[in-house]
C-alpha cells in the first residue's frame, strides 16, 4: 500500500519509496482485510483538507505490531490527526483500546468519521483537547482507579512539547510499557548547527537529552526513512 500517489508534498529519495512499495505489496497486500480500509483512511485525510503529517504505513504498522508484541490492552496517542494511526493499531489488535487526543477540533471530527467508517469506534476514543490538560485528567482517573494505566504511548503532536508530553505520560505507563516519540530525528537536523534554532529540533532535543538522564526510562533512537521522509522514533521502555 503505497501512498505515493495520495502524498506529493515530500521529496524522498526514490529508492525510499521503491523499498517501502517493494516491502509493504508482500507484508500488507491488496488482499489484506483492511488494506483498502486504511488507504481510504489516508485519501479522505488528504480531501478533507488535512495536513500531510499523518504516521506513514509502514511505521504505522510497526508500531501496531509493537502493541501485539505486549499484548498491550489500552494505549494513548498524543495528537492523532485524522485517526490513522489509531485505526492501524484497531485494526492489527482486536482486543485494544485505544485513546486519542486531538486539540484540533475540525482534525478530531475527521479521526472521529474515519474511526466510525473502519469500525473500531468501540474500541478507539478520541478527546479533544490541548495534550497537556488532557494528560493530568487522564492521570486522575488513573489515580482513583477509574482508568489502567497504558501499555504503549504514541507522541506526535507539537514538537516543543515533547519533553513534557514524555514526563507526564511516563507515571501513565506500566512497567514494561513503550513510549514512541515520532518526527525525533527530522533529517538528521538534530546534529545540524544552523538548525538549532528551529522548534522542531530544540523539542526532540529535548526529550533525547532529558530521556536520557531520567531513571525511569531506558529509551533509543532509530533512525528511518520512508516514502515520506527521513526522519526517526525515539522509543522508550518504562522500568
Amino acid at each position: 500500500m503505497s501512498t505515493e500517489n495520495i502524498f506529493v508534498t515530500h521529496k524522498p529519495d526514490p529508492k525510499w519509496i521503491a523499498v517501502d512499495g517493494y516491502t509493504l505489496s508482500h507484508l500488507h497486500p491488496e488482499s489484506n482485510a483492511h488494506h483498502k480500509l486504511l488507504n481510504d483512511v489516508l485519501i479522505n485525510i488528504r480531501d478533507q483538507g488535512l495536513p500531510d503529517i499523518s504516521t506513514y504505513p509502514v511505521l504505522a504498522k510497526f508500531l501496531a505490531l509493537q502493541c501485539r508484541i505486549g499484548k498491550v490492552e489500552h494505549a494513548l496517542e498524543i495528537g492523532t490527526l485524522g485517526g490513522y494511526t489509531a485505526i492501524w493499531i484497531a485494526t492489527q489488535n482486536p482486543k485494544i483500546h485505544v485513546t486519542a487526543v486531538e486539540i484540533d477540533p475540525r482534525r478530531a471530527e475527521v479521526a472521529g468519521q474515519n474511526i466510525k467508517i473502519a469500525g473500531v469506534a468501540d474500541r478507539v476514543t478520541v478527546i479533544v483537547g490541548a495534550g497537556l490538560d488532557v494528560i493530568p485528567k487522564l492521570q486522575e482517573e488513573i489515580n482513583a482507579g477509574k482508568r489502567p494505566k497504558f501499555g504503549f504511548v504514541y507522541i506526535d503532536a507539537d514538537k516543543l512539547n515533547n519533553w513534557a508530553y514524555f514526563q507526564e505520560t511516563i507515571p501513565m505507563t506500566l512497567p514494561g510499557g513503550c513510549i514512541f516519540v515520532d518526527n525525533i530525528v527530522r533529517k538528521g537536523n538534530i546534529v545540524c548547527e544552523e538548525y538549532q534554532g528551529d522548534e522542531g529540533v530544540i523539542g526532540a532535543r529535548q526529550v533525547i537529552e532529558g530521556a536520557g538522564k531520567d531513571e525511569r526510562v531506558d529509551a533509543v533512537v532509530l533512525q528511518t526513512v520512508s516514502e515520506k521522509n527521513y526522519d526517526g522514533v525515539l522509543m522508550a521502555v518504562v522500568k
